[in-house]
């Protein structure tokens, strides 16, 4: 027990200079090839990340027990992996990105037009979005067309990554805030028509109410449906994957009508059920690059932050 802390910190030391390291790299040969490594790479943590291997197979039986076989199970977890190598890749290759036209090479935005009609209101807008693919890439999207959004997130547990990841999120003007944190500062914002980025997509330590995902009760965070229930924002869906062509495609769809009832319990529920109902079915379409290993079902009833 006393060499936990010590490990602990040899631990994230190790993964700190890792990953400092493949930002170097990463821009020292041609796209395609780096994602091939890192490709590469994913299958290799596969082999050794026996835990989270585990944990990704359990849950995807969770989600596709009764449609997919064990072997099809499994399959779709070694692709998990080796997709989740290249998308990080992409991400880490992106902070070396300094303009639009540097992300528009790799990058396509498709339905901006969603966004554009949803800001035109002047409520504000509510980026909803999940850990599918490269997710982090659209915060460039974002800040490189100008937008300076709000990004809500959850702090790394190493202070030296949770810098970098800080430091690549706040770049070009936008403002990283942690994960029930300045809810003040975020419906100021909203209020004038800013921007706000957030996921839902995680069992977390935040405000949160059960509701069906993939078929079984999921505690998710709430905060989406109170910011747009408070101000009237419009919850404007996103989502991007890296496509068999080799590109990343950002897909920003219509906006998702916001339920009001006046019922403030409920509306909580019904309207994060409908955002979580997005999320479902764009996971279902691309399985293989979510985050199989987060322990999305880990709350149980009455243990929920309220």
């Amino acid at each position: 027990m006393e060499n936990r802390p010590v490990r602990k910190k040899i631990k994230y030391s190790a993964i700190y200079y890792f990953v400092r390291l493949l930002i170097f790299i990463s821009v020292l040969m041609p796209r395609r090839w780096w994602l091939s490594l890192c490709g590469f790479l994913g299958k290799t943590a596969y082999s050794f990340a026996k835990n989270s291997r585990q944990r990704s197979i359990t849950h995807l039986t969770v989600a596709f027990g009764d449609e997919k076989s064990p072997e099809e199970i499994l399959a779709l977890s070694k692709r998990m992996y080796l997709m989740l190598g290249k998308n990080g890749g992409d991400i880490l290759r992106a902070t070396n990105v300094r303009t639009l036209a540097g992300l528009d090479k790799f990058i396509v935005v498709h339905g901006y037009e969603n966004f554009e009609f949803a800001t035109a209101k002047g409520k504000g807008v509510i980026f909803l979005t999940c850990h599918l693919g490269a997710f982090d890439l659209q915060i460039s999207v974002m800040s490189l067309r100008g937008l300076k959004p709000s990004i809500i997130g959850t702090p790394l547990k190493d202070e030296r990554l949770n810098e970098l990841l800080f430091n690549y999120r706040n770049s070009y003007g936008a403002v990283a805030v942690e994960r029930g944190k300045e809810t003040l500062r975020l419906l100021r914002s909203l209020k004038s028509g800013g921007l706000v980025a957030i996921l839902i997509d995680q069992d977390t330590k935040v405000k949160s109410r059960f509701v069906d995902f993939f078929g079984k009760p999921a505690s998710t965070p709430v905060g989406a449906a109170i910011l747009a229930l408070k101000t009237g924002a419009a919850v404007v869906p996103t989502y991007i994957f890296l496509g068999e062509d080799g590109l990343q495609h950002m897909h920003i769809l219509e906006e998702i009508p916001l339920v009001y009832t006046g019922n403030e319990e409920q509306d909580m529920i019904t309207n994060t059920q409908n955002y979580t109902r997005f999320i479902e079915e764009k996971i279902r379409e691309r399985p293989e690059q979510w985050v199989w290993m987060h322990e999305r079902w880990k709350t149980k009833p009455g243990e929920e932050v309220r």
